[in-house]
């Protein structure tokens, strides 16, 4: 992929959630990830890019990543989620996903796979299934740049949480042995906090000490 990648991001919320603007080079695409909050202030951010959104990722459908994502798709735009997390559009009583308000419906949800490979916004985006923080959660690996949204994975000198109802610590570790099973160079984008990399976390991040 030739150029530069565009990468940009909104977290003006008080949970501190990043929603990561992705697109490659050459194109006015991108692909919005996490739309937790304020759909017209992540397409400004968008259009100061000069780009359009034309899908919507989740890593996972707890409140402060997902509540405005069916907002912001509107009538035109697919939301794709883990089946595992659809249920919490689908059936918001019956699906713990941690305090808050109930999602906005998405007209046109999809739902992804692990291994599943999206092309989209001129990129071609691998989806890790990395259960533990909630039973869908999964990162997006995109091929070519190096980069990693890692959702409520792993953040800078952190991990997310597996105390939720429907959390499972065992799924966890599984699921950051899987993020350390890849390469140090690798660039994460997280959905909290600022920026890291794999050996960054690999050699700091305390909660990942002793893991494979």
């Amino acid at each position: 992929m030739a150029g530069p990648m565009y990468v940009d991001v909104f977290d003006r919320n008080d949970w501190g959630t990043n929603c990561w603007l992705l697109g490659a080079d050459g194109v006015d695409e991108a692909v919005a990830i996490d739309v937790g909050f304020d759909p017209d202030g992540v397409r400004g951010v968008l259009a100061r890019g000069g780009r359009r959104p034309v899908a919507v990722l989740l890593t996972h459908a707890h409140l402060d990543h997902a509540t405005q994502a069916g907002a912001f798709a509107g009538d035109d735009l697919p939301v794709l989620v883990h089946h595992d997390d659809a249920a919490a559009f689908d059936d918001p009583d019956g699906w713990a996903r941690g305090p808050g308000a109930p999602l906005t419906a998405a007209k046109d949800l999809r739902t992804l796979d692990d291994g599943q490979v999206l092309r989209v916004a001129g990129l071609r985006i691998e989806v890790l299934h990395t259960p533990g923080h909630t039973p869908g959660h999964c990162c997006f690996l995109v091929e070519g740049e190096a980069l990693l949204c890692a959702g409520d994975l792993v953040f800078a000198g952190s991990i997310g949480r597996s105390d939720f109802p429907n959390s499972d610590p065992a799924a966890m570790r599984a699921s950051l042995e899987r993020f350390l099973s890849l390469p140090d160079e690798l660039r994460i984008l997280p959905g909290h906090g600022p920026e890291s990399t794999v050996g960054r976390e690999r050699a700091t991040n305390p909660f990942l000490a002793g893991l494979a």
